[in-house]
């Protein structure tokens, strides 16, 4: 019944275009939106209200952040942004870049707003990599690993009018679906990395080896299979790899 009455606001929102009396914008706005209740409450980042969605389109997630800092200070994140160790950025497995998150610290209940810019960590079990100015914000720094809680966050992109009051239109975001890979393995040694994946071809049609150099470091190769739209789909493979005895692979968004 929710999603229903939240579709017809959203079919009046499209239709019209309006300014009330204290000058609160309705706007037309083409793209999937979805209409929040009034209670809950915004976030502002650089002037521009974000805000959590409903549980049955948002994202939500727990388990271990970490963080890094200097070592890749200025070097070009996945994102292709230059990375900024004093910016509040993240690195996420799945999410698409430029997403908004709140990062709860569940052990002190402080929070930060950070934004999507890179990926990792390539770690399985840990959910973020967050950049030092967020961690520090947080009280990550000094244990290094905390367990957190990670909520995606949606833009505000108007206001619709129900009875005397407004609510916000926020874009509709499905985090379920992109472009998903799993990663099996990382080598130093090429061989060892071409050994796995002639392994893998036996039961995949896509087998990767990508190669990443991270700071003072040997050259790492990555070795990656199957290709999936939908993380429902990613994470039937996740199961497989586990099943077949690879249990270090976790799923990587491209």
């Amino acid at each position: 019944m929710k999603k229903f009455i939240f579709f017809l606001l959203i079919i009046v929102c499209i239709v019209g275009c309006a300014v009330s009396k204290r000058q609160i914008k309705v706007c037309k706005y083409k793209k999937p939106a979805i209409v929040l209740p009034e209670k809950i409450k915004p976030y502002s980042v650089n002037g521009v209200s974000y805000y959590p969605l409903p549980s049955w389109e948002g994202f939500v997630q727990e388990g271990v952040a970490s963080w890094y800092g200097k070592e890749f200070h200025g070097k070009k994140a996945a994102s292709g942004e230059i990375y900024n160790m004093y910016d509040k950025t993240a690195a996420h497995k799945t999410l698409p870049f430029g997403t908004y998150v709140k990062v709860e610290n569940l052990s002190n209940l402080r929070e930060a707003i950070v934004r999507i810019n890179d990926r990792g960590p390539f770690v399985k079990g840990r959910i973020i990599d967050l950049s030092y100015g967020a961690a520090r914000g947080i009280g990550l720094v000094g244990p290094g690993v905390a367990r957190v809680r990670v909520v995606a966050l949606s833009k505000e992109v108007g206001k619709i009018k129900s009875g005397n009051k407004y609510r916000p239109l926020v874009e509709a975001k499905d985090f379920k679906k992109g472009k998903f890979t799993i990663q099996v393995g990382a080598f130093e040694d090429e061989d060892n990395a071409k050994r796995l994946a002639e392994r893998l071809k036996v039961i995949f049609d896509h087998v990767t080896i990508t190669t990443y150099i991270p700071y003072k470091a040997k050259t790492l190769y990555r070795v990656r299979v199957s290709l999936s739209k939908d993380l429902a789909e990613a994470s039937q493979i996740v199961k497989k790899l586990e099943y077949l005895g690879f249990s270090e692979n976790f799923i990587v968004a491209l």
